[in-house]
């Protein structure tokens, strides 16, 4: 039988990477790379073989989709910010037969969710910052999942994370489940972003209290509260990808039943905007 092992909603800022080149940014985010590669430690220490990424950046208009190829390498170029992220090379073990299991049990449980196995298929952001920083630890097979879903509401996405629980536990593999993305993410207008040092500021003071407060409920383990103001948060604060990532990670942690109190790794950062954090969730 196998089990996912440990949990995590992870930040993946571009600035991570530029942290680590020279210019006015190097060393800014230290603190969050030193999360990931944390969570990375503890996953190790755990036994996980593969990670499963619910990924805001991989956007999706219709059905649910995996990203379960074989292996995932080449150059990466983000569309978004290109003179972020360029040319950064990856190269990642892919975990198929899982990624096939999670399909087709979250299409039996009533949401219509495709696998596939495309060398053309890349990865997104949301997985390979994490994994960049992560595989420096412990090197796992990788599974993605697209969590920026447009047409989709957070019962749907809380059923394909049921399904991630049920086929990983079907497996004999011991799963890292990471939700990637931001709390709040009311990115900076192009015009207001200079004037008010956006790489490193918040957008919304509403939205930072908002986070704050989130934080707090995820450490006392007040989640079955969370998780009635989830559809209101997402919205309201400009949850990255409408926080379909953590609905997600809560179906597959057992929704409103779950109870556990989480870590925070990396204390809440703000970036171009947007709320940041890196936070272990244990399992029950």
């Amino acid at each position: 039988m196998g089990e996912i092992v440990l949990a995590a909603k992870m930040t993946h800022v571009p600035t991570m990477l530029m942290s680590e080149q020279d210019g006015p940014i190097k060393g800014k985010r230290q603190a969050a790379i030193d999360g990931h590669l944390e969570i990375a430690r503890r996953a190790k220490t755990l036994g996980a073989d593969t990670v499963v990424i619910c990924d805001t950046h991989w956007v999706i208009n219709a059905g649910f989709h995996i990203n379960a190829n074989h292996r995932f390498h080449g150059l990466f170029t983000s569309n978004e910010f290109p003179q972020f992220i360029q040319d950064m090379p990856y190269d990642y073990q892919g975990n198929p037969g899982l990624g096939d299991a999670i399909a087709a049990e979250a299409s039996d449980r009533g949401a219509y969710t495709l696998a596939h196995h495309l060398d053309s298929l890349e990865l997104e952001y949301g997985s390979l910052v994490p994994l960049r920083f992560m595989s420096r630890e412990h090197g796992m097979k990788v599974v993605s999942i697209a969590a920026w879903c447009t047409v989709h509401d957070h019962t749907e996405s809380r059923i394909v994370g049921e399904a991630i629980r049920a086929a990983v536990d079907a497996s004999d593999n011991k799963v890292l489940l990471v939700a990637s993305g931001s709390l709040s993410h009311k990115i900076w207008p192009n015009k207001d972003y200079a004037a008010n040092n956006g790489t490193f500021t918040i957008s919304s003071e509403f939205n930072r209290q908002m986070d704050l407060h989130v934080l707090e409920m995820w450490k006392s383990g007040d989640h079955a509260t969370f998780l009635k103001m989830l559809p209101e948060y997402a919205a309201h604060c400009c949850g990255e990808g409408s926080m379909h990532d953590t609905a997600m990670l809560y179906g597959a942690l057992g929704w409103d039943r779950y109870t556990a109190k989480c870590e925070v790794v990396t204390d809440y950062f703000p970036s171009s905007g947007t709320g940041q954090t890196n936070v272990i969730f244990p399992v029950q």
